[in-house]
């Protein structure tokens, strides 16, 4: 088995034993972040250029990699960005396998250090089926946390199209799927989200 296995959030709660609560709206008092210029500019070119590729790796190349590499600007670079990296952290219960985007608090640029806070997971036109495998990468990063010996709260992970966000939390067993969705044109609102467990750790 790999992440990609858990197509369902049926099979990744009842694999690791899960509770799912998807009745709240878990980001509504953050703050927006004002998007870069670089990055305003970037998304006004790319985005409607992706849409009309409209595949999964174009969106990904043009929309998502900019919004999440506006993220380790904001804190100086002292946020470690991979890209289709294999994360493998515990094969026997099926948490290996490549992520699409890793964020790290660290400045590692090499090599995957704890602590994880951030997974997004790109799908083409499909964030539900998107939830399961995104989840169990979730999974993976707070074991891997553990470790190493960091004790990180909350995981963070995100399902995107590129144009459209939906967020989601783990803490100990509890999965948070947001009750909202984010689109695009609320970029701010979607750094701001994506900035928040970089904020919590005080970087």
């Amino acid at each position: 088995m790999a992440y990609s296995d858990f197509k369902t959030l049926l099979k990744v709660t009842t694999t690791f034993e899960l509770t799912l609560e998807e009745k709240q709206h878990l980001f509504t008092e953050l703050e927006p972040r004002e998007p870069s210029d670089y990055l305003q500019r970037t998304l006004n070119e790319y985005v409607p250029l992706a849409n009309a590729i409209n595949t999964e790796k174009a969106r990904s190349e043009l929309i998502i990699s900019p919004i999440l590499l506006e993220v380790r600007r904001m804190f100086g670079f002292k946020v470690g960005f991979f890209s289709g990296t294999d994360f493998t952290v515990d094969p026997a219960v099926g948490l290996n396998g490549y992520c699409d985007y890793i964020l790290t608090a660290s400045r590692e640029m090499y090599e995957i250090h704890s602590p994880v806070v951030t997974l997004v997971e790109a799908k083409n036109e499909n964030i539900k089926g998107g939830l399961g495998q995104c989840i169990a990468e979730m999974v993976a990063a707070q074991r891997f946390n553990q470790q190493q010996g960091n004790e990180v709260t909350n995981i963070y992970g995100a399902v995107t199209t590129g144009t459209a966000w939906k967020f989601l939390k783990l803490r100990s067993q509890m999965v948070f799927i947001d009750l909202s969705d984010y689109y695009i044109k609320e970029v701010d609102k979607i750094l701001g989200i994506l900035a928040y467990p970089f904020s919590e750790l005080k970087m």
